[in-house]
């Protein structure tokens, strides 16, 4: 407004880095409809008192200032300076969302409340029988998985799961996990300031029906944790649910995996998406949403018509690319897999005996 307004011919600004990216970038956007950004460091530590944070420092100017004859960035000149605190090149701030990625990328389910079991209890509990329904408990327990068991090996985690509508009578006749749910859930969630949340404790607070709608009916799909220091993917069986620190994509072919696993995706994220410190964060509506995958791979298509000449190369090179990761996180000389207890959940990957040691370096 001072610029605007003619108050001032220069003005600077410190933000945290994250001013770069998504809904917060708008600031800079309007800022370049009025000045000049000139001098500007776009990501540096900041430590004041103990705080130890990643900071945009900004400079910019009335334009026509001579100030902005001569534009620097990160202390290097620069011809051009863009909203995202990037110079040169194209300016990737006004890429737009493309229908073919559209409703494709969806974030974890939020539990809001201690719906996580131990995973000695949880198979008690699938191994029980006598509920007055008569059904088995496995239809409300789930795996589920975080960012965290993205970026190393899985660990056993499991949760208590009654779906996205499912009423309280319907819900309290799996006795056992119910019975969880009302003693440590509905306490937690009587002080939850939504009064959905309040008021329907046994349900998850963020289920993410659309998620769970995508996913259904396949083996396999492709996450991501929201924050990590390396861009990855992993393919996850169907029936894990992933909770809100991770992002999902419902496709099960290796092409789409290849391409996500890309260089050129992987540049692309770092450029759209925002930073969590020094941390990069995947931001589907500026990451996915807006990348343009290559003409005949597109990932609203389905696999068998995918028609680029160079389909089965990706698909071929994202195998190889997964199947040596399995190979080093699970190495196949000290573990193997054991049935899980209940028919429809994936097979367990554990230590050989005497290898736990091992596994655990």
């Amino acid at each position: 407004k001072a610029i605007s307004r003619g108050r001032s011919a220069r003005v600077g600004l410190v933000a945290t880095n994250s001013i770069r990216g998504g809904s917060n970038r708008k600031v800079l956007e309007r800022v370049a409809e009025h000045a000049t950004l000139y001098n500007v460091w776009s990501d540096e530590p900041w430590i004041n008192e103990g705080a130890s944070v990643r900071v945009s420092m900004i400079c910019f100017a009335v334009q026509g200032d001579s100030a902005s004859a001569h534009l620097s960035l990160n202390g290097e000149p620069t011809r051009t300076i863009h909203s995202d605190l990037t110079g040169g090149g194209a300016d990737l701030t006004s890429a737009q969302k493309l229908a073919a990625n559209s409703a494709l990328c969806f974030q974890g389910s939020k539990f809001v409340g201690p719906f996580d079991v131990a995973p000695e209890t949880a198979r008690d509990w699938l191994k029980a029988s006598g509920n007055p329904n008569g059904q088995p408990n496995s239809d409300v327990l789930r795996p589920w998985f975080n960012g965290m068991d993205i970026t190393r090996r899985r660990t056993d985690r499991w949760v208590i799961d009654f779906g996205t509508d499912m009423r309280q009578e319907e819900a309290a006749l799996y006795e056992a996990p119910f019975e969880h749910v009302r003693q440590h859930v509905k306490p937690y969630r009587e002080a939850n300031r939504e009064r959905r949340g309040r008021e329907i404790w046994w349900l998850h607070q963020r289920p993410r029906p659309e998620l769970r709608a995508a996913v259904a009916g396949i083996s396999r799909y492709i996450v991501t944790p929201e924050v990590a220091k390396h861009r990855l993917f992993v393919f996850v069986e169907g029936s894990a649910v992933p909770c809100g620190s991770v992002y999902s994509i419902p496709r099960w072919d290796d092409e789409t995996f290849g391409i996500l696993h890309s260089r050129i995706h992987e540049l692309w994220a770092l450029r759209q998406g925002t930073s969590l410190e020094d941390r990069p964060r995947y931001t589907p509506t500026s990451t996915f949403e807006t990348f343009p995958f290559p003409a005949g791979l597109e990932p609203n298509r389905d696999p068998s018509n995918f028609d680029n000449p160079y389909a089965d190369a990706v698909a071929d090179a994202a195998r190889d690319l997964n199947e040596s990761r399995e190979r080093w996180l699970n190495p196949p000389e000290w573990t193997e897999r054991v049935p899980e207890v209940v028919d429809g959940y994936s097979d367990r990957v554990v230590a050989k005996p005497g290898c736990e040691t091992k596994l655990a370096k």
